[in-house]
């Protein structure tokens, strides 16, 4: 499950190293080919919202299938665009039916006892994360190669050979929810009016999503430029530096299993602020890009492997709709965070991307601060 999830989320990253190779694919200014990676995100958000609920009311083995199908057709609409619109178009349908890992982290707590769903979820964390992380470096190399068509390719038969691995491999669930797709989704309101714990925690994602799709779409730009001059292959090898912090996600999920997770989550938004000081002074150093790197996905992994253990154990029966607006609202927060990247690249260029960053973590610890320590969410069931 964990090689699945990392595999399959990928498919949301590979774009963001090609971005100057499509921009000289089309003829179009980088800012503009950024809005691929925009695109992407927003379509994973969309799935989240539709697609993901209705692993409470589907089976979700076979869910899982027929979206990695959709992700195979869709990859394959990308490497075939003859135009910067349909590649947007490709890359909103690639984020939408690529919210596999989100169907195969419920399906994973529904498996593990409650007393190591944390563990559980953070060891199937530690390959999604390596699959965010090293999809770049693959993407950089593959695209220096082969051109950003080539990734899309090898992407889609990628896939392919997921759906069949997960068509043979995974165990059948039995869904908790008997009522009308409707009805399914008008429960998502009423969790996120009475639990207060999944406001809490939706929130501070999005804005440490924020921060994270920010950085990695400006950073794509900032290495391009001066003084470095990277190619999209050497560009993508920064993905190595991330990818080697991500192994600790098994450990802070263990945490959460055993201690109050909110305090992975102070730790972890102390971090985010203090890598964007890293990354402000040390603009034109490897070497503090690199370190910088490394504690933003520390400080990422602390926030988001917490909160998700947190927001899992509230309604058993309900954890894909819980997990619906967690990783919408956080998702959102990821193609907001591109979006203001770009808007502020082109005005304030890497410095000013850097105090947005320090901003947007500010922001989260402020929500982190003002909420109750102590929150005892609702018994209802849906």
């Amino acid at each position: 499950m964990a090689v699945c999830t990392g595999l399959i989320v990928a498919n949301i990253y590979y774009c963001q190293p090609l971005i100057v190779l499509i921009s000289k694919g089309f003829g179009v200014p980088e800012s503009k080919a950024g809005q691929v990676a925009f695109f992407t995100q927003a379509g994973y958000a969309l799935g989240l919202l539709f697609f993901v609920p209705l692993g409470d009311k589907m089976e979700r083995k076979s869910q899982i299938v027929w979206m990695t199908a959709g992700a195979v057709v869709c990859l394959s609409f990308a490497a075939l665009s003859p135009n910067l619109l349909c590649l947007e178009i490709a890359s909103l349908l690639i984020g939408a039916t690529s919210v596999i890992p989100q169907l195969i982290l419920p399906l994973a707590a529904y498996l593990a006892s409650p007393a190591r769903t944390g563990k559980v979820i953070g060891t199937i964390m530690s390959g999604l994360l390596v699959g965010i992380l090293l999809s770049r470096t693959l993407s950089g190399l593959i695209g220096a190669w082969l051109g950003w068509r080539g990734m899309f390719w090898v992407a889609a038969g990628l896939s392919f050979i997921l759906l069949l691995t997960m068509r043979k491999a995974f165990p059948r669930s039995v869904p908790a929810f008997s009522g009308s797709y409707a009805s399914l989704m008008r429960s998502l309101g009423t969790l996120v009016r009475e639990q207060p714990v999944l406001r809490e925690a939706a929130s501070i994602n999005a804005l440490g999503f924020a921060t994270f799709g920010m950085f990695w779409t400006t950073m794509v730009l900032h290495l391009a430029g001066p003084p470095f001059h990277f190619k999209s292959d050497l560009i993508g090898l920064f993905g190595l530096a991330a990818a080697a912090g991500a192994l600790a996600a098994p450990l802070v999920g263990g945490a959460a299993d055993k201690r109050n997770p909110r305090i992975a989550i102070g730790y972890g938004l102390g971090l985010l602020f203090v890598s964007f000081i890293i990354f402000y002074i040390c603009d034109t150093s490897v070497v503090g890009l690199v370190v910088g790197i490394v504690l933003l996905d520390l400080a990422m992994q602390g926030i988001h492997v917490s909160n998700q253990s947190r927001v899992y154990a509230l309604l058993p029966g309900a954890r894909n709709r819980l997990n619906t607006v967690y990783m919408t609202v956080s998702f959102t927060g990821t193609s907001l965070g591109s979006f203001i990247g770009l808007s502020v690249w082109e005005w304030a260029g890497w410095k000013g991307v850097c105090v947005t960053g320090m901003v947007l973590a500010s922001l989260a610890f402020v929500v982190f601060s003002v909420t109750s320590r102590k929150m005892k969410p609702s018994l209802t069931n849906y």
